[in-house]
């Protein structure tokens, strides 16, 4: 029997083998690849992942409210070398001229060869927070305050105004929620969470936690904070949980001695869907500074009220008067928020003294 055929043939595929296993670990999904973070912080790659989960998988949390499924828009991040052409999913919340720049949604990205990205310091500051539930409470029929008390680590430094995300256990879900408490309050934090029919996370917050749960959450996030070394007077404007981050502004204001005059204009549709009235009530005797201006567009019969009705940009309109030098702090849905920068605008506000949190 001639066994030089099958040692030849053996031979042959034993090569072609050893070609495409060099030849993957080059080219393929194992090829050593790296992702440079600000030019200082390298990151070895051996998985064809998102740079989002590769860069969550070291400890540096991008926000993204949806998870990486590319509806929020907030992972953006600047690839500077190796992204690719950006596609088609991230062009509803890239301008051209930001695109053009390399900025890019980082769930959207897969690192496929070396890259360079830049991230704002910010983000890099950012933590995730093991903690458990210390409080529960309802505020209205559809808001709740929930209290984070902070396990490991246990102290968050963030700014009046910023954000962190809660991720929902058991589930692939990540939302975003602005810091209600005072940011001088290190050791736990607070948030105000209004129930969205057939939200994931707002219907595990309203039918499942509970006091002493465990939670992980990541923060904190957002350019949206209290100009601390500004001295102008102040226009907050919210509507339903938007009350959150104001309430976090007006904590440290109030540490300050209030030494600027702040004007707080809150709507809400009926007297059921106010709540902290009488701290903030409360607050305007203690500094004469300070005013709130609740607004109601649309009161029930049972409701007995002699504040100030119509939607919020009507009350603003009526009750605002020149505003060439003061800055506004602004927190509830783009529409909202929209129309309300349209009235600021017509009072002369300057537009770099205008900032928001829009919630999508």
């Amino acid at each position: 029997m001639d066994f030089t055929t099958p040692l030849i043939l053996l031979g042959v595929l034993l090569v072609v083998t050893l070609m495409i296993v060099a030849f993957d670990m080059v080219f393929g999904n194992n090829a050593a690849r790296s992702v440079l973070v600000n030019g200082k912080k390298e990151i070895p790659v051996t998985s064809d992942d998102t740079l989002l989960n590769i860069l969550s998988s070291q400890k540096i949390f991008i926000p993204s409210a949806c998870g990486g499924k590319a509806t929020c828009g907030f992972c953006k991040c600047t690839v500077t070398e190796g992204g690719g052409d950006i596609k088609p999913t991230e062009l509803a919340f890239i301008k051209p001229e930001d695109a053009a720049k390399g900025v890019r949604l980082s769930c959207q990205v897969k690192v496929k060869s070396n890259m360079k990205v830049q991230i704002s310091e910010s983000m890099l500051s950012a933590k995730e927070y093991k903690t458990v539930i210390s409080e529960v409470k309802d505020l209205t029929y559809d808001i709740k305050l929930i209290r984070f008390q902070l396990i490991s680590p246990n102290v968050m430094d963030f700014k009046p105004g910023q954000y962190a995300q809660l991720k929902v256990p058991g589930i692939d879900v990540v939302r975003a929620y602005s810091i209600a408490s005072n940011p001088s309050i290190k050791n736990s934090i607070e948030m105000i969470i209004r129930y969205v029919p057939n939200g994931a996370a707002s219907s595990y917050v309203f039918n499942a936690l509970q006091k002493n749960d465990k939670v992980t959450i990541t923060g904190p996030y957002g350019t949206f904070f209290l100009q601390e070394q500004s001295k102008r007077d102040i226009v907050c404007i919210a509507g339903g949980s938007g009350k959150a981050p104001i309430r976090s502004i007006l904590a440290r204001l109030k540490e300050q001695g209030m030494t600027r005059k702040v004007r707080y204009f809150f709507g809400a549709k009926a007297v059921r869907d106010l709540y902290y009235t009488q701290e903030m009530m409360q607050l305007a005797k203690e500094y004469p500074n300070f005013e709130y201006i609740p607004a109601l567009s649309n009161l029930l019969p049972e409701d007995k009220w002699e504040g100030a009705t119509g939607l919020i940009t009507e009350v603003l309109d009526r009750m605002t008067g020149d505003l060439k030098e003061a800055e506004a702090y602004l927190c509830g849905s783009p529409g909202m928020i929209d129309a309300c920068i349209k009235v600021l605008n017509k009072h002369e506000i300057k537009q770099a003294n205008v900032y928001y949190d829009k919630f999508a």
